[in-house]
């Protein structure tokens, strides 16, 4: 049996209506449309909402779009009826409904009424879709009686870390702090700095990466991305600040710091040099990564981590440093393969 799900601003619902239109609101400006999709349509697989917008059902302005473009206010978006098997579409309504996700609180490194920054394990999505049922989001809502009386009343993403790597994800609290996080993001205004263990000896004097990059989907709708000469047209900058932390005949421990915020900037840009992310499943060296996972230390997962973030409290103006240490799964491994002299 197949379900028709129509797209509402608060979720889904069940539906067997036609498409409708949403406005695009001052507070949406700005937002990737893939991204505004996916918060409209919660719940909707993200492989769905890809290919609804590849085939042109999702219209802009009665134009056709793609996914980088950014809405802004007073936009019409064309939000297709969706069919989804029965499955998908009770996951969705469930999503949509805040009962889909177990409640599961994270450590906090930050958090007052308009902000809040936790410290995100590997292995856990920031949010659903993609074969995931749910992630940081979906669960944190769930702990905090999100759309409940007497709960949480607004909690969303400000940014996103892939599932594999640990470390300090932002949230807001409010949807004006959402906006002012997200376009200190978007102008470059915060500071991200990640810890990364490649494969190899990292050379000293290879200090910046600008490197333009392209995304694509598989036919599954995962996301890849790989290098591309500066003159390409479907190539966006991307620009990675290296710094050698420590290092050794075999492994480099790396402090890298992002300018730009494009899809597995980190991991593609390393691996371009040759120098791959130890354990990393999808730009990484597959061969040596299955070495890694054995032995007395064994590495089980990408040795990256979302070390330092610096940004403006969007209601104070204040300057605001997080740090969260490498996590414990981590350690062993590198004390085994560089010197125990790193903090």
């Amino acid at each position: 049996m197949k379900h028709i799900i129509e797209g509402k601003s608060a979720g889904v619902s069940l539906s067997t209506q036609a498409a409708r239109i949403v406005t695009v609101d001052e507070e949406s400006a700005g937002q990737r449309l893939d991204n505004f999709l996916l918060r409209h349509l919660k719940g909707v697989p993200k492989t769905h909402v890809y290919r609804i917008i590849r085939s042109g059902e999702v219209r802009v302005n009665k134009g056709r779009a793609n996914a980088e473009t950014r809405v802004q206010s007073g936009d019409a978006v064309r939000l297709p009826p969706l069919r989804l098997s029965e499955r998908a579409a009770d996951k969705a309504e469930a999503m949509a409904q805040g009962t889909a996700a177990p409640a599961r609180e994270f450590p906090v490194l930050f958090e007052d009424e308009a902000v809040l920054a936790v410290d995100k394990p590997a292995g856990v999505a920031v949010h659903g879709g993609s074969g995931v049922s749910f992630g940081v989001i979906e669960q944190l809502r769930t702990a905090r009686g999100y759309g409940q009386a007497g709960g949480a009343k607004f909690l969303e993403l400000v940014h996103r870390l892939d599932r594999e790597t640990s470390g300090i994800l932002l949230l807001a609290k409010k949807r004006s702090a959402l906006k002012a996080l997200q376009d200190q993001f978007r102008e470059r205004e915060t500071g991200k700095t990640y810890l990364a263990l490649v494969t190899g000896t990292w050379p000293q004097n290879k200090k910046v990466l600008d490197k333009p990059l392209h995304k694509y989907l598989l036919e599954d709708g995962e996301r890849r991305v790989r290098v591309v000469a500066k003159d390409d047209p479907d190539g966006m900058r991307a620009v990675t600040l290296v710094k050698v932390r420590q290092s050794s005949d075999t492994h480099s421990l790396l402090e890298v710091t992002i300018k730009t915020g494009r899809t597995h900037q980190i991991r593609v840009h390393l691996a371009s040099e040759g120098h791959p992310i130890a354990g990393d499943d999808k730009y990484g060296d597959f061969e040596l990564n299955r070495a890694l996972q054995k032995g007395t230390s064994p590495l089980k997962r990408m040795f990256l981590h979302a070390w330092r973030l610096q940004f403006t409290h969007p209601v104070s103006g204040e300057r605001i440093e997080l740090m969260s240490p490498l996590p414990t799964d981590l350690t062993p491994f590198l004390h085994h393969v560089l010197p125990p002299a790193h903090e």
